[in-house]
């Protein structure tokens, strides 16, 4: 059983390493996206495209939006699975498995396995270098060749045949059976879908649990799925502005520098920076972590259940604006506020008063 326990949680680990390092491309990556997107629109990727989606020649101006949507879209996103999977392998064996575990995330991309796949060739890549390591002796004075020629060489030989002829056609089968339920989802199961990722993005504010909903979401982006996405947002924003808006009005429950520090809290939430909620969960986490859960499931869940979807991985309150780039948008202005007022409120409940001179510490 220990030995599970630890399997699990050493794969979880390299997982999340990969996560880790594949999030500043999906930030940059769709930052840029949000860029071309205001500029130009929801057409912004297509020069010869006029705002209302006629065709039209092409100038400079609109070739230049549509360049800067291509950095973020082909530059940051088309890097994304290569990433994750290439330091997911990296996390398990070291150097000598970041090649292959790259070359088996552009395959997934290639044999249309995605995220999924991704996923998949950087375990595969990781584990089979790391087995092949230990399988091959050689003389010292050949020892250096290991790890830059034969086992890159080999490991990216076999990753790319797994791919190509085992995970590829199931992988690709399952992410289309996956996006054709979320496309056609009922009310209901949006609501309940909804509800887990929102709960999921406040339980550790940035931690891997978060991380691990967010990255779900980004994920579908590429399969043109994009309520989960909305969803995440709306509920990654909601604890850091619950909490700062529960420490303007009820300032008894807070600390001197707790008040203090709420505007720059809110700033961090209107921005998609969960993390801004962290000092207040660590200072009284039985009252703020089911708190911002609750909130977060409340944003997720209406934002869901409303059918919204967002076309941008990142920017906050940033993308609201932007022509096209959140559908039923009132509604997902009414997610973002609910579940900022029920963080607030569910603070108001569960928070007890600070003593006088445990407010000014």
């Amino acid at each position: 059983m220990a030995t599970n326990k630890a399997s699990f949680s050493g794969a979880y680990k390299h997982l999340m390493t990969g996560v880790s390092y594949m999030i500043p491309f999906v930030v940059a990556g769709g930052l840029l996206i949000a860029v071309g997107f205001a500029a130009r629109g929801i057409y912004a990727y297509d020069a010869t495209l006029a705002l209302d989606g006629s065709t039209m020649e092409a100038t400079a101006w609109t070739t230049f939006w549509a360049n800067i949507f291509a950095i973020g879209a082909k530059g940051g996103f088309g890097l994304m699975v290569a990433i994750l999977a290439g330091y997911i392998s990296y996390s398990i064996a070291d150097r000598p498995g970041l090649a292959p575990g790259m070359i088996g995330g552009i395959l997934a991309g290639v044999t249309g396995s995605g995220f999924l796949g991704g996923i998949i060739a950087g375990f595969v890549a990781g584990y089979f270098t790391q087995w092949l390591n230990g399988l091959i002796k050689l003389p010292r004075n050949l020892a250096g060749l290991k790890p830059v020629l034969i086992l890159p060489l080999v490991s990216s030989l076999v990753v790319g045949l797994v791919m190509f002829y085992v995970v590829g056609v199931p992988v690709k089968a399952a992410l289309d059976a996956l996006t054709t339920w979320l496309t056609g989802m009922q009310a209901g199961s949006a609501a309940l879908l909804g509800l887990i990722l929102g709960a999921m993005m406040a339980f550790d504010m940035g931690g891997p649990v978060n991380k691990a909903a967010y990255a779900f979401s980004v994920g579908l982006l590429s399969s043109n799925v994009s309520l989960p996405m909305a969803a995440v947002m709306a509920a990654g924003m909601t604890p850091p502005l619950g909490i700062a808006l529960a420490a303007f009005l009820f300032k008894n429950r807070f600390t001197v520098d707790e008040q203090e520090a709420a505007s720059s809290t809110a700033i961090l939430g209107i921005s998609f920076i969960t993390e801004g909620a962290i000092p207040y969960a660590a200072r009284d986490p039985f009252a703020v972590i089911p708190s911002i859960m609750v909130g977060s499931a409340v944003a997720g869940a209406i934002s869901a259940v409303s059918g919204c979807q967002l076309h941008v991985p990142h920017c906050g309150i940033f993308v609201l604006p932007i022509p096209n780039a959140v559908d039923n948008l009132g509604m997902y202005v009414v997610a973002l506020l609910a579940g900022t007022l029920v963080t607030t409120g569910m603070l108001f409940l569960l928070k007890k008063p600070v003593p006088a001179e445990a407010a000014e510490a």
